[in-house]
């Protein structure tokens, strides 16, 4: 499984996030699913799932994801699934660190 890098969000943020299979793609292949999950990495959120907002949605190689929400100090493990066009399944993951918001 290959990595991405994330910027961290504040909880109160709801921010998009991409996941870039132009590596993982051979020429002319496409993404013809995608999906992201979520779960805790470090620290306590009893709903992970809950900071997914919405569907993912691709568009060339890319895949795209709203995340919101999350608890202050909780690491999330976000998992960003495809299938392909040449029956390929592939995933990239990155960790997602949740900060406070500010004072």
């Amino acid at each position: 499984m290959s990595m991405v890098l994330l910027q961290p969000k504040q909880v109160g943020e709801s921010a998009n996030y991409k996941f870039d299979f132009i590596s993982r793609l051979s020429v002319g292949e496409t993404i013809t699913t995608q999906s992201v999950m979520a779960t805790v990495w470090s620290g306590t959120d009893p709903d992970p799932a809950a900071i997914i907002s919405g569907s993912a949605t691709a568009s060339g190689t890319i895949v795209t994801q709203k995340v919101t929400g999350g608890v202050a100090g909780t690491i999330y493990k976000l998992v960003c699934q495809v299938t392909t066009s040449a029956s390929q399944t592939l995933q990239l993951v990155g960790y997602l660190p949740t900060l406070a918001n500010p004072v």
